[in-house]
This record gives structure tokens, sequence and C-alpha cells, in this order.
């Protein structure tokens, strides 16, 4: 009998293939028909990035089925070797799938703004009785639901196998990394996949993942893949100019609105909630995607606030800020950016909003970093002969540590009207 299953064509992995003659089989395929989980179609993965490289159009939702998909080739992989559960087995598969779900507009932009993150969502999505997904998991085991969320959470056991969904290695990294670098058409994050799903091991008396001797070099070269996408992918000073413009525009839409300045046209949608400052429920989140906010800023370029109006058209237009690198002393940033300021405010544009310091950098989940309480994010190799042992890769690996002195930026965004007169003044600093 010929074996059923469902195939995704990917651009990454080639094939996906889901057995759908199995119970779980058929649940990973009911969560991908879902509709919180193809509502992650409607979000794009990069955000904002395709300011800056026109084919990064690619989703959430391509994104996490190879999340899954990767999750499935180290599940088998592992239990070649390791007694693994059948039902942790499926909790891993299901959290690698879902570990986006909560994902809002814009990804991270909008998340700065309205101070949420998107894993409590996705853990509030998996435990609900009103969500599809959460039905649908419930359904297939009562106990579920709490496994996914403890995936997502990092306080389930085995730990070990939660390392597989949330962690320096994981799943999620290696296919964005990948995937990311694909659709920019930068080369940076490509990495040794293969070998690493061959050298991936468990630590059962630790209960941690580890790397075999042979895949050290592999490990470095994808911790060194995910550094440089950071510098010249995902901190494009093009892609941060984007956002900041997308921030000041939403920062200036909630100001008028919570004012009674700016009045909510066509029928209420989450996107009012947001403007007032409200909450938004588990149901308005999963119902708000990167087109409900596209749809708001394409109205109000035709707004009665010249700024507002301005900073959509300049957002639609792709008439983005210029972004100038600066290196000031510490002692003299603050009379540095009243001086930018000046210059801002002399134009006759409102500094609040057209002046963006941009100096992000080394966030937790971007670097390696030996520094950290929580076993999850260090990265363990074997290492050593006659007997070798297990150490923490930066111990052994002077690439590692050559990563651990991380990266900033540290920019001004303005508009490109003023490039002249910016250019001349950080000459003087």
């Amino acid at each position: 009998m010929a074996l059923t299953q469902r195939n995704y064509r990917d651009s990454v992995h080639n094939m996906i293939p889901v057995n759908t003659d199995t119970d779980e089989g058929k649940l990973i395929v009911s969560l991908i028909d879902s509709a919180e989980f193809q509502r992650l179609r409607r979000i794009r993965q990069l955000g904002l990035a395709y300011f800056a490289y026109q084919s990064a159009e690619h989703s959430r939702f391509t994104h996490s089925l190879g999340a899954f998909h990767l999750a499935s080739r180290m599940i088998a992989r592992l239990s070649l070797g390791y007694n693994i559960p059948e039902n942790v087995q499926t909790a891993v598969r299901v959290a690698a799938l879902l570990h986006d779900l909560g994902h809002g507009p814009f990804s991270h932009v909008i998340e700065s703004i309205l101070g949420f993150h998107h894993e409590e969502f996705t853990i509030a999505a998996v435990l609900s009785d009103d969500t599809e997904v959460g039905r649908l998991l419930r359904a297939y085991s009562p106990n579920l639901p709490e496994d996914v969320a403890s995936i997502i959470r990092g306080d389930f056991r085995p730990l070990a196998l939660a390392q597989l969904v949330s962690s320096q290695l994981d799943v999620d990294r290696m296919d964005y990394l990948l995937r990311d670098s694909l659709m920019t058409g930068a080369k940076y994050g490509i990495f040794d996949l293969e070998w690493i799903i061959k050298s991936v091991e468990i630590d059962e008396a630790e209960d941690r993942l580890y790397i075999s001797a042979a895949g050290i070099y592999a490990v470095e070269d994808y911790l060194q893949a995910r550094y440089y996408m950071y510098r010249q992918v995902y901190f494009h000073r093009t892609l941060r100019s984007a956002e900041a413009i997308l921030r000041v525009l939403i920062n200036r839409a909630l100001e008028l609105y919570r004012g009674g300045k700016l009045a909510w046209t066509g029928p209420l949608t989450p996107m009012e909630t947001v403007l007032a400052g409200t909450k938004l429920s588990l149901k308005d989140h999963l119902e708000l995607d990167d087109a409900d906010v596209m749809f708001s800023i394409k109205q109000w370029k035709h707004s009665d606030d010249p700024i507002l109006a301005d900073l959509s058209h300049r957002f639609l237009d792709r008439r983005l800020f210029k972004a100038f690198d600066i290196n000031v002393p510490d002692e003299r940033r603050e009379e540095f950016i009243g001086a930018c300021r000046d210059v801002v405010a002399k134009a006759g544009f409102d500094p609040a909003y057209y002046l963006v310091e941009d100096r992000a950098g080394n966030a937790p989940y971007s670097f390696y970093s030996n520094d950290s309480s929580d076993v999850k994010n260090l990265i363990f190799v074997e290492y050593g002969v006659p007997k070798p042992a297990l150490c923490e890769i930066s111990s052994i690996s002077a690439a590692v540590r050559g990563l651990q002195e991380g990266y900033r930026i540290d920019r001004i965004c303005f508009p490109a009207e003023l490039k002249t007169e910016m250019a001349e003044l950080c000459h003087t600093y």
C-alpha cells in the first residue's frame, strides 16, 4: 500500500514531507491548515528587509515549516542512538512548527513600540480553547498544549530535547540563517547544516545537547555565519532606516489618536485597539498582520497632520531617512545629539520624529556568549584525546572567542535632504 503524505516544496530544503498515515502526521497537517498558522503567510520573516533586499519577501509561514523540518530530521537522527519517548518527539516537532505563531506585524519593530514579546502570544495561543491550534493540540493529547508551551518557555524536561527548539544552536536559527541568506541574495548565512545534524548528541547525565568532536568546525562556521548575517543583513543601514521611519510613524499616529486628533476611518479593526494603547487580546493579536499596518499607513498619507502624512509618504514611497554611523566620545555625545536636533529643527522638521538614534547591539539571542547562567545558551563540544571531555566551545575555539567581542552600531537617522549639513556637523566631532 502506497504511503500517503503531504509534500511542501521549499526553496531551502527542497521537499518537506509529512506522513499523513499517522495520527501525528494528521495533526501536523491540521495545524498547518489552521487559521492561526495560515496567518503567518501574511507576516514577512524579515520585516522591512525588502527595503534593502528586494527579494526578501519570504514569510514566517515558510520559515516555520523549515524549522519543523529540521526538528524532524534532528529527532530522527537522535532516535538512532537514544531512547526518546514518542510524546516528547511529538511535542518537539509541534513546538518547532508553532514557535513563531505569536509574531506581530513587521516582527520586532511593532513589539518594541507596543511593549510585548511574541512568545507570550504563542504560549497563549497553544494553551487557549478559543484558538483552532489550541483545540487541535488538546484533542490529540490533553498534555500536548502544556508540553509545547513549556518548550517555548524554556522549562520543559528533558532540556536536551527542548534545546532543539530554543537554544544557541537550534532549528529556528539554523533555518532562518539559510533561508534569509538565500532570499536576500547575501551569502553570509551559509554553513554546513548536514555536518551539524550528523554531529549532534545528547549528554544524558547532564541533560543537554552537545556536538561530537567531528562537528566543531561546522559549529564555528555556523556561529560565524550568524555573526556576519547580523552585521551585513539584520543591521543593514537601509533596513534600520526603514524601521526608524516606521517607528516614528506609528508613534506619531499613537500620539494623534490618543489626543483625539486622528479619527479612525472604516470598520473597527485591531489597529484601532493598537492606537488606543489598549493591550491586544489574543483574538485581536492573531488577526493583525502586515497588511493591516500597511492599510493604515496608506490612509494616513492623506492625513491633515503634516508630520503623519509626510512620514507615511516617505515610508510607502521608500524615501527613507539617511543613516550615518557616528563615533563620538561618550562625554560629547549629548552635545552632538543636541547639535543634530538643531540642524533638523532649523530645516523645519520636528526632531522628535525626524532624528532617530539607532544604537542596536548584541541582543542576547543574536550573538554567542559564554557569559550565561542558563545552560541552554551554551554550546558544548567533545574535545581532547585519548579521553574526550565536554567543553564549552569558546574555551577551545579561538574563532568563537573572537566573536564574543561583539558588534555594535551607533547611528543617527534623519531626512536625506539634510545629508550635507549633517556630514559637515559630523566632521566637527
